[in-house]
């Protein structure tokens, strides 16, 4: 898991489960060993650096992980299990197919490498299709333009935190910005701009990976909560930048220009989102 990455989650309701999770869950919520939200990605980057630093390096961890995001709403329990060993197969997995195999055997032993492949084909094997549904999507650097989608600019939620004195503002502990909505409203505004960017952009990607996110939601039960993370991006963004961006307004903006005919406002939100988040991506390869 890299310390840069935003991530987009869902909440499925206690009663979601199999009893036998269920009882699980519930265990857990009331748990006083459990991590913290407050410190639960720490403890997330914590031990995949572990992993990966050991000798032999770790790719995917042996066992899944017994964590979870958790949400209350009144009294209902919302569970967001971190399903770590599964989410680090499939990373693996594209990691493999996307490097070099010269690179890809200086970073993991190939022995290694083929072993933990050999591991995740036995998994999915005896999963299946529903086997293999991740509640947590990651992304490094940046937030796809597509996970906007889900939300409305009035469920955002900003904390800018507090540095100490000498402390740069970007490494101030205690800062997020998150958007957390209901899994009916994510669904139908899915819904609503796959419908006007297959109406006005056809094929573009823009369309393929609106329908990607709005199949994914499908997955879950209707009664789950979706959320936005942006995780360790609020420290690379100062205080300015955090309450300036407004991606998810900016975006909703374009598509109803695009929708409605004003073609110069669609197309003005639409960039502010693409330059931000260029501009994001490009501290990837800054020194």
């Amino acid at each position: 898991m890299l310390p840069y990455a935003a991530y987009l989650r869902v909440y499925e309701p206690l009663s979601a489960f199999p009893e036998s999770e269920r009882t699980m869950w519930a265990e857990y919520a009331e748990s006083r060993d459990r991590p913290r939200r407050a410190n639960a990605l720490n403890v997330e980057h914590a031990e995949s650096v572990t992993r990966l630093l050991g000798k032999p390096p770790q790719p995917v961890p042996a066992q899944e992980s017994p964590n979870a995001y958790l949400r209350r709403v009144e009294d209902r329990l919302y569970v967001c299990p971190w399903q770590t060993r599964l989410r680090s197969w499939l990373a693996f997995s594209r990691l493999r197919g996307a490097t070099p195999k010269k690179m890809m055997d200086r970073l993991v032993p190939k022995a290694i490498a083929d072993q933990t492949a050999d591991d995740f084909d036995r998994y999915k094997r005896g999963a299946g299709a529903s086997g293999l549904r991740t509640h947590i999507r990651t992304t490094a650097w940046h937030v796809p333009q597509a996970w906007f989608v889900p939300f409305d600019a009035n469920e955002r939620w900003l904390v800018l935190g507090t540095a100490n004195p000498g402390q740069d503002v970007t490494t101030a502990t205690g800062r997020n910005l998150i958007y957390v909505t209901s899994m009916a409203q994510a669904r139908r505004r899915a819904a609503r701009a796959l419908q006007v960017v297959r109406k006005h952009l056809g094929t573009a990607p823009a369309n393929l990976d609106v329908e990607d996110v709005a199949r994914w939601l499908e997955e879950f039960h209707p009664h789950s909560l979706v959320e936005l993370d942006y995780g360790g991006l609020v420290h690379l963004m100062n205080d300015d930048a955090l309450q300036a961006d407004q991606s998810v307004a900016e975006l909703s903006a374009a598509l109803t220009g695009l929708d409605t005919g004003q073609e110069e406002l669609a197309y003005a939100m639409y960039q502010r989102v693409i330059l931000r988040w260029k501009s994001m991506q490009s501290l990837e390869s800054a020194n």
